[in-house]
Order: structure tokens, then C-alpha cells, then sequence
């Protein structure tokens, strides 16, 4: 019988497990945490947002300059094929309105409980408080135990599924790109993605609007093309939320290239300038400048503090309509990686063959977000975990000349 070894225990290296088992391969999971799941876990507490309905090309341009390479992998196993992978461990799935597919309990502990019972049915064994020190001089996989016995682990093939770096107290801490790299394995530095940043606010809009939502507003950054919209938080130290995330990219290159970066709050996304100017123009004489902005414009006392805040603790005199599609604020920094919810970096694609497999060491696969691909919030991220788990299994199968056909979920769940 073939053996395999996988290496982390999220969504991208149990998927994986899963092919390979199916297959009759012998499989061990190992993973430094006392259970397995933990990101995943901590992802349902508020919904667990599995994937999405966009349109295939809509979907795959999610990933920027990792298109390419994960449309493919999308066409093995994408979004069709996770909620019915979902449905067959008794969690049908439901979407949302904005397109966001949930487990129908939307919560990811039935999810993981079922899928752990299917993994033993296969014959998965999962070796927990194993961490993954480098390899032997034989190329064997080193693990260290809690008692502190480091043991050597062989396999006919081997998949890497560590994660990248943000939540590291779940066990995805980056600490496996030194040893990558000491092998002459190229590996993109990891970045904080799907993150907050730090913005100077003065006090008096720190305190009296921290935690309040700016609603349905559009994010782009001055100079770059990227666009988010949605509801952004203003916290006290900067701004969180969806559409921050998804010009995480843009910030962090306009950062990079000046040190800061200056994004643009679209207070009213839906109005043009002229449309805002001629309701702006029915101004009473009475009004005060905030009562105007809410009765003409309906913007709220978060919208309005804002815009003080861009004009020095004043409403700017002319050019209201403009300032309302263009509030700027100043970036000086993102939140740090521990406080992110993915990463960007990773393994380099040139690195990896389409089968997932490293050119340089052959048998080895990688999945996840070990690779240099980043995704905003909205099921992007778990599903091409997901798809690139599969896509290294089905690689790996074909290393051991035992390739299924599809994607190799197929079929009842027990050997």
C-alpha cells in the first residue's frame, strides 16, 4: 500500500487526506495543534462563508495576478463542487445576498465533526502536537512532540499544508519558509492580507466614532485602480472591513513605493457629483451644516465626523459634492500580520509544477496559503484552499500512478 504524509491540518491539507484516502493510500496527518481545524473553526463563529456564487471569470480575477494559475484549479474543484461536498457530510448550503454561500446551520463545528468522522472512516490517522521541524539528511519530514522527541517521517509522497501566518496562536506561524528556503525553495515574504490599517485620527474622531460602521461606502486608493465597496469600520487606530480588504493590495504597494498611502472614501457611491450638488443645492437657511448633509444627502454623524476630519474639525465651504465622493485619508501603516485574517507570499508559482508538486523536490507537494496567492474576504479564501488541496492530492496520486478521475471526491465516503 502507498503511503502519504500530510503536513498541517486545515482545510487545504484534511482535503487533501480525504483524495488520497479515497483512493486506498495510507495517510497520516500531522498538525502542532491539539486539534485540527482551528482556523476553520474560528472562521464559523460568525458565519462560516465557504465560497461564492460569483461567475467563474468573475471569480478567478478575485485572485489578481494568481489567476492564471488557480483558474484551473477552480475548474477541478470549485464552487458547485464544494457545496456538494458540503451536502454530502449533511451540511445543504445556503446563499446570501450578496452571493456568499453558508453551510445552512452557518456554523462550521457540524461541518468539521461530520468531515473528522468521515476521515476516520477512510482510514486517516491524525497525529496531533507534531511540529514540523525541517527535514533529515535522508529527506525524511523531522516532528517534534510535546515531551520534546523529535521522530522521522517517511511517505511515497508528502503534502504541505501549513497555512501562512496570520493567526499564529492557531498554528499557522510562517515558521516553515526558513527551512523552504534552506532547501533553495523561493519564497515571496509573507504580508499581512484581509487586514486593518493604521490611520492618524485625531482624538476627537477616535473616541466618538470608534466602532461605528461608515455604510455602503466605495474605497479605492489615489494613483491605483483597485476598488472596494461595502461597510468599513472606523476603529481608533484606522479602518476595518471588506472594502478595506479588498484594496489590501493596492495599500500595501502604495506604501511600499511612498511610504504612505492616501485611499478615498466614496460617501454615496450611488450618486454622481451633479446628482449630490442638486440636492445639496435645497439647503434652508437654518440649517446647520450637519443637519443639511443629513437631510439632503442622508449621510449619518460618522459620515459627517469624517468629512470634518479630512478639513481640520471643519465642513469644507466649496466643493462639497466632490469631497463627499473623495474623502481622502491618510495610511501610514497595516495592522501586523498576527492580526490579519489571511496573508500574502508564499511559495513562489515557478517553484511548483501545475500539479502543485516543487520542481526541486519531487514527491513534495504544497497546498494552501503556503502558495503566493492572496484572495479578499467572501469565500475566496477557504475555497481555493480547498481547490488547491484537491489539485496537490490528485498530483500526488499521479506521482503514485493511482490518479482518479475528476477531482476524486466522488463516491461513497468509506473504503
Amino acid at each position: 500500500m502507498s503511503t502519504a504524509t500530510v503536513v498541517g491540518g486545515g482545510p487545504a491539507g484534511l482535503i487533501a487526506a480525504e483524495v488520497l484516502a479515497r483512493t486506498g493510500v495510507d495517510v497520516t496527518v500531522h498538525d502542532r495543534m491539539p486539534s485540527v481545524g482551528r482556523k476553520f473553526l474560528l472562521a464559523g463563529h460568525g458565519g462560516l462563508n465557504i465560497t461564492h456564487t460569483e461567475g467563474r471569470d468573475a471569480f478567478a480575477e478575485r485572485y489578481g495576478e494568481s489567476a492564471p494559475r488557480l483558474r484551473p484549479m477552480l475548474d477541478v474543484f470549485g464552487p458547485e463542487d464544494l457545496r456538494t461536498w458540503c451536502a454530502g457530510l449533511g451540511e445543504p448550503t445556503v446563499v446570501g445576498t450578496s452571493g456568499r454561500v453558508f453551510p445552512r446551520s452557518f456554523r462550521a463545528t457540524p461541518l468539521m465533526r461530520a468531515w473528522l468522522a468521515r476521515l476516520t472512516d477512510l482510514g486517516v490517522r491524525i497525529e496531533k502536537r507534531q511540529r514540523w521541524d525541517g527535514w533529515s539528511d535522508d529527506g525524511a519530514s523531522l516532528f517534534t512532540g510535546a515531551d520534546g522527541t523529535t521522530v522521522e517521517v517517511g511517505g511515497d509522497v508528502t503534502v504541505f499544508a501549513l497555512g501562512g501566518a496570520s493567526w499564529p496562536r492557531l498554528g499557522a506561524d510562517g515558521g516553515w519558509a526558513g527551512p523552504f528556503m534552506d532547501r533553495g525553495i523561493a519564497v515571496t515574504p509573507l504580508r499581512a492580507a484581509n487586514v486593518g490599517v493604521r490611520v492618524g485620527w485625531t482624538d476627537v474622531l477616535a473616541q466618538r466614532f470608534a466602532g461605528t460602521p461608515l455604510k455602503n461606502v466605495a474605497l479605492t486608493v489615489r494613483g491605483r485602480p483597485a476598488r472596494g465597496r461595502g461597510d468599513a469600520m472606523l476603529t481608533r487606530t484606522g479602518l476595518e472591513g471588506g472594502p478595506v480588504y479588498a484594496i489590501g493590495a493596492a495599500i500595501r504597494e502604495a506604501l511600499d513605493t511612498d511610504g504612505r498611502c492616501v485611499v478615498e472614501i466614496d460617501l454615496r457611491p450611488d450618486l454622481t457629483v451633479a446628482q449630490l450638488d442638486e440636492r445639496l443645492g435645497r439647503r434652508r437657511p437654518k440649517d446647520s451644516g450637519s443637519s443639511w448633509l443629513r437631510r439632503t444627502v442622508g449621510l449619518d454623524p460618522a459620515a459627517i465626523g469624517l468629512l470634518r476630519e479630512a478639513d481640520a474639525g471643519t465642513l469644507p465651504s466649496s466643493g462639497m459634492a466632490q469631497r463627499i465622493k473623495a474623502v481622502p485619508v491618510v495610511v501610514t501603516a497595516t495592522m501586523p500580520i498576527e492580526k490579519a485574517i489571511s496573508t500574502a507570499g508564499g511559495i513562489a508559482w515557478s517553484q511548483v509544477d501545475e500539479a502543485l508538486m516543487l520542481r526541486a523536490l519531487p514527491g513534495t507537494f504544497v497546498a494552501g496559503e503556503m502558495l503566493d496567492w492572496e484572495a479578499p474576504t467572501g469565500g475566496y479564501l477557504l475555497q481555493a484552499s480547498f481547490s488547491t488541496g484537491v489539485v496537490a492530492a490528485r498530483g500526488a496520486l499521479a506521482r503514485l500512478g493511482t490518479a482518479p478521475s475528476g477531482h476524486g471526491l466522488d463516491g461513497p465516503a468509506h473504503v
